[in-house]
């Protein structure tokens, strides 16, 4: 099997019992690279030469012996928002067009003292908002990959990296995640540090996940979770073994809620469809979950905070280069400047006054099923679909994570998401794999 085709664990046990080399897994993604590239433009910034240099450092570091993180030799792709000290970090914008950062980003940082090897930067939409980078679907080129996260989606769609990171402010993981086929893993809020990271709304930003396997979104986890007193909504949590704890089994069957939530009414008839079957198959394992009245309130309390934190920390962008900016960023920044403080109070104080209410639904249940999106990617590159089924859970900062497993009729993919109670990822992630693993037998 090619090294491309490797899950990240996969990749990291050959290169360790020497069966594999890092250039020699360097080398078969440069190559699947320069065959695919050309049609996904997936990547803002990849250098050949520095990336093959990296891989022959981590192999003549293992060759002395001297000790190994536990992703040594691993290769990952970076969205252009997290600032790397040995690269350009554009944000999605030709306003930033080939600035180095001094300060790195702690999660390229914890890669890195991992052993990981950064590859290149992949593509964001401009200032991770709605408009849209190059890339597009390896499913279908003449789709969306979704955003802000496209290239990060896109890149381990089309096994040009076998891991990438990303971030999410309403559906910036999950959406591209669905949409190229691939799972987008978005912890909960809180567990991963924001140091570094182009900043669009403190209590929304989170940073995610990209990968093949249940077991790769273990691995990574274990490394980037951290306390860092750089970004003060961290807080520590337990990782030890993180990559085989959510692969464990259940001591039973677990239980799921299913939440139409209120947008049910723009999903497309091939998912209610699929969505349908997907009940009758787990409907010993499964109930309908009446959504919260105050459900409806969170599409605009979402849209209140992130909006008046972009207008806040976008000023430079805005002030400096107003009529260069994308119209969609304009004016989301613009309603941003209009908002009362008195709504800004009501939508932050809601979200643990929300969140408690629903919380007791973890007494007896293990997570909620939902869709990920309104169905297949959409036709076009001038849109990057709607988040309005990631909305909820971002708001709540609840763990949430799509998986690959329904189908439209274009043969697109069709992502099932999961979502999980705050701060029990572990718990979490062992009921989306034992989902994974039962939809597709």
């Amino acid at each position: 099997m090619k090294p491309y085709l490797l899950s990240a664990k996969q990749l990291i046990d050959k290169v360790k019992k020497s069966e594999l080399s890092s250039v020699e897994v360097a080398n078969s993604f440069i190559e699947r690279i320069e065959e695919f590239e050309k049609h996904v433009h997936a990547w803002a910034f990849f250098d050949k030469k520095e990336f093959l240099e990296k891989a022959k450092e981590a192999d003549d570091w293992r060759l002395l012996g001297k000790p190994l993180g536990p992703l040594h030799g691993l290769p990952v792709a970076i969205k252009d928002i997290f600032k790397t000290d040995d690269m350009p970090t554009g944000y999605g914008t030709p306003l930033r067009e080939g600035q180095v950062s001094i300060n790195e980003a702690e999660v390229v940082k914890l890669l890195k003292n991992a052993g990981a090897i950064i590859m290149g930067k992949t593509v964001t939409t401009e200032l991770a908002y709605f408009d849209p980078g190059k890339t597009t679907n390896p499913h279908d080129y003449s789709r969306t990959p979704g955003g802000s996260s496209s290239g990060s989606a896109a890149a381990v769609a089309s096994f040009m990296a076998p891991v990438a990171i990303g971030s999410q402010t309403n559906g910036s993981v999950i959406r591209p995640a669905s949409y190229c086929g691939v799972i987008g893993y978005k912890p909960s809020y809180g567990l991963i540090s924001r140091s570094g990271v182009l900043r669009l709304s403190f209590l929304l930003d989170q940073v995610g996940i990209f990968g093949r396997t249940i077991e790769d979104m273990g691995l990574i986890s274990k490394v980037i979770i951290n306390k860092d007193s750089k970004d003060k909504s961290t807080r520590i949590y337990p990782t030890e073994n993180m990559e085989h704890s959510v692969l464990q089994d259940h001591p039973f069957d677990p239980k799921f809620v299913f939440v139409e939530t209120p947008k049910w009414k723009n999903l497309d008839s091939d998912s209610k469809k699929a969505f349908e079957k997907l009940r009758k198959k787990l409907e010993k394992n499964i109930i309908e979950f009446q959504d919260p009245s105050s459900f409806e309130k969170i599409f605009e309390y979402q849209q209140v905070i992130m909006e008046t934190d972009m207008a806040h920390n976008l000023t430079y962008f805005y002030q400096a280069h107003k009529n260069k900016i994308g119209k969609k960023l304009k004016e989301a920044i613009e309603r941003g400047q209009s908002y009362k403080s008195k709504d800004y109070a009501e939508a932050v104080d809601n979200i643990e006054t929300i969140y408690d209410n629903m919380s007791e639904l973890f007494h007896h249940f293990h997570a909620i099923i939902t869709p990920a999106t309104t169905g297949e990617a959409p036709k076009g590159l001038a849109y990057t679909g709607s988040p309005e089924f990631c909305t909820i859970w971002t708001y709540l900062g609840m763990p949430s994570i799509s998986l690959p497993i329904l189908e439209g009729s274009n043969k697109m993919p069709i992502g099932v998401q999961v979502v999980g109670e705050k701060f029990d990822d572990v718990r979490f992630l062992r009921s989306a794999n034992w989902l994974l693993k039962k939809l597709n037998k």
